[in-house]
């Protein structure tokens, strides 16, 4: 059975981690697209150019392969705050619709998760989740994640970028953050990783009912 989960949400709400959990319980393909956009802004910072560059961001958007991801990298503090700067150009967004969508329409389905999953890329899925949580919340568990990998995490810092990412991104004019009239909300301010993906679950099965 075709199955199309689609998770939207905050930086560091929670989303990639349930995303994950919920294409290895389903046996389904995960794209993290969040990190289209990360490799995008990689590619402009590697050339020297800047991020701002619209023409240089949508050739790189549109060379991007889906299987050379150096993941650690492009999951840094500093690349994230950069690929917000590249998906608010609405260029680089149109040319990543494509390369998500195609990963969308295997025949067994799919679970991506990002930040205009529900609204653009699937408004069809058979499942739509908006995970959110409070920005403090979210950015400790940004911090702890960077100590955990043994990056510089100063927490102060870390809720600005959280703040005016959650800005950035909600206030953009193309495919700006926000849930799909038709999807479930998730708070996971309160909730462990385990509570959470119960919740989560339990959504995607009441949607294929």
């Amino acid at each position: 059975m075709s199955i199309v989960i689609a998770i939207d949400g905050p930086a560091a709400s929670g989303k990639g981690t349930l995303a994950r959990r919920l294409a290895a319980h389903y046996g389904r393909p995960h794209l993290d697209t969040g990190l289209l956009y990360r490799a995008t802004a990689c590619a402009l910072l590697d050339e020297g150019l800047p991020l701002d560059d619209v023409e240089a961001a949508v050739a790189a958007a549109r060379s991007l392969s889906l299987v050379d991801f150096d993941e650690k990298r492009l999951r840094a503090r500093d690349m994230g705050e950069a690929a917000s700067v590249v998906a608010a150009m609405p260029a680089v967004r149109a040319a990543l619709i494509d390369m998500q969508r195609s990963f969308a329409a295997r025949p067994e389905g799919a679970v991506l998760d990002g930040r205009d999953i529900g609204t653009v890329i699937c408004p069809d899925a058979t499942v739509k989740i908006f995970v959110t949580a409070s920005p403090e919340t979210r950015a400790t568990r940004r911090a702890l994640e960077l100590a955990g990998r043994g990056e510089e995490a100063d927490y102060a810092a870390i809720l600005e970028d959280v703040k005016k990412r959650d800005a950035r991104d909600s206030g953009r004019s193309a495919a700006p953050l926000k849930p799909a009239a038709d999807a479930v909300t998730l708070d996971t301010t309160e909730l462990d990783i385990e509570e959470a993906f119960t919740a989560a679950r339990g959504i995607v099965e009441k949607a294929r009912r």
